[in-house]
Formats: C-alpha cells, structure tokens, sequence
C-alpha cells in the first residue's frame, strides 16, 4: 500500500488495476492497489487499522442495460451473497453531487469478473443491482466489522451487453498491471476474440478517462474532507432498496 503523507489516520482507496491506483492517489489518499484477489481481505484489514475512511474506487463492470462505458456509479448499498452493506450517506451524498450524473444503486460484489451477458443480467436481476466489482464486499465487510466508514465510486467499463474474451480476463500481476504474455498466449490460442478485445480495450479508454475527470471533481480524500454538501437529504426510497432505475441528479 502507498501511503499518504499525512501522519494520521488515512482515507484509503482499495482498488484492483494499476491505473486506477496511479489516479487515486492524486487526490491525496492512500491506495491499496491488489491484483492478486487471493490477498486482498488481508491487505485490507491491515490498512484499516489506520484509516479514518474506506473508498472502493475504480471499474465496475454493467449489469443494467441503460448503463454505458464512462457512466459513474455511486453505491447505496453493497449486496453480496450473504447480505446487504449500506454505505456512507454523507460521503456518498459528497460524491453525488461532485459526480452529478452519476447513477446512485445498489451494486453487487463478488469474488471472480462476469464475463457473459446472461449471467450479469441475471446477477443483477437476483440483487436488483446495476453494477459489480470485485473489490467493493470485501471493503464494506471489513469496513462494518472495524465501524469505519465506506463509499464505493465506480466507472462502468464493460456495459452489461459486452462480452469479456478470455484475454481480458487474463491474471494480473501483483501489481495490478496486464500480464501482456498472458494476453497474448490467449490471443494466440484463440485470434477469434480479436474483435471483442478491441471493444473491450475502447471501453476501457473511455473508462479510464472519465475516472481521471471524476477524480479531479471530487478532490482531496476522494470526497471524504468536503462538508458543504452535509446539509443537502441524498434522495433513496428507503434504507434498504432506492430507486435504481433514476440518475441521483434527476433525485435532488
């Protein structure tokens, strides 16, 4: 984990690519950046021992069809298999209002990416979710248990239509960078997945750039520092479902 430079507690982002890490830190926070999934709960416990704050921030991929490339999604609630995780309301209000068109959901966690169609719209069917990484249930389970406050701040990378090849799928290294022999020996065994790695790596500028915009509109600590929007109600049907289907703009 890198850490900030401050002295105390951290606001720490947890993400899994190295990109996602390298535009974290340039608001500030410290950043555990873990490619390898079979660490991460660890890794994640021990960085909770000194944060003041929790942000699972990065990619996601879509499970609802009205979502694209680049759409930003804030959590209400993080929905694994074995329950429901609420975050941070006025640290998700601050995000919500830095990311204006961002659509505030519940969104699913799991362990492995999703890579076919049926079964992200399945998945989201089951949990009414819109969106699932592999990152944000171990940062809501860690972060209930330790009574540390925690957000999650995504970018759709691959829409809930989108197909992942196996390429994309390849390990990462421990870093969160692209095995590119990986990538290759897949390409080589299967040159058929060619097109959809194409749409995959456009998806990805396309998310990459919106998560470096969206950094810079939430600011120092990733939104954590920011009291001016404490008096604004953030908008949700109830503690437990909101209205997923609406833009949190279109809510205020």
């Amino acid at each position: 984990m890198t850490a900030a430079t401050s002295a105390g507690p951290d606001v720490v982002a947890v993400t899994c690519l190295a990109f996602e890490g390298r535009i974290a830190r340039r608001s500030g926070v410290a950043v555990l950046c873990n490619g390898r999934r079979e660490h991460l709960r660890d890794q994640v416990e021990r960085a909770a021992e000194r944060a003041c704050g929790l942000i699972s921030f990065g990619v996601a991929g879509g499970l609802d069809p009205g979502l694209r490339s680049g759409d930003w999604v804030v959590a209400a609630n993080v929905v694994t298999d074995t329950g429901r995780y609420g975050t941070d309301a006025s640290w998700a209000r601050r995000l919500c209002l830095a990311l204006p068109t961002a659509r505030f959901a519940n969104i699913s966690g799991c362990d492995e990416p999703i890579a076919a169609p049926a079964a992200k719209f399945a998945l989201g069917r089951e949990q009414r979710t819109i969106a699932v990484d592999n990152e944000s249930h171990v940062v809501a389970e860690v972060a209930a248990r330790k009574n540390i406050p925690f957000v999650v701040a995504r970018v759709v990378l691959d829409p809930a239509w989108r197909t992942l090849p196996p390429a994309a799928l390849a390990p990462l290294r421990a870093d969160g960078t692209s095995d590119v022999i990986a990538v290759m020996r897949s390409v080589a065994r299967m040159p058929r997945q060619l097109g959809d790695l194409a749409m995959v790596t456009a998806d990805a500028f396309r998310a990459w750039s919106e998560l470096r915009l969206g950094c810079a509109r939430l600011g120092r600590g990733l939104g954590f520092w920011d009291a001016a929007a404490e008096s604004i109600p953030l908008a949700t049907a109830d503690g437990n479902d909101v209205e997923e289907s609406a833009p949190y703009a279109a809510a205020v």
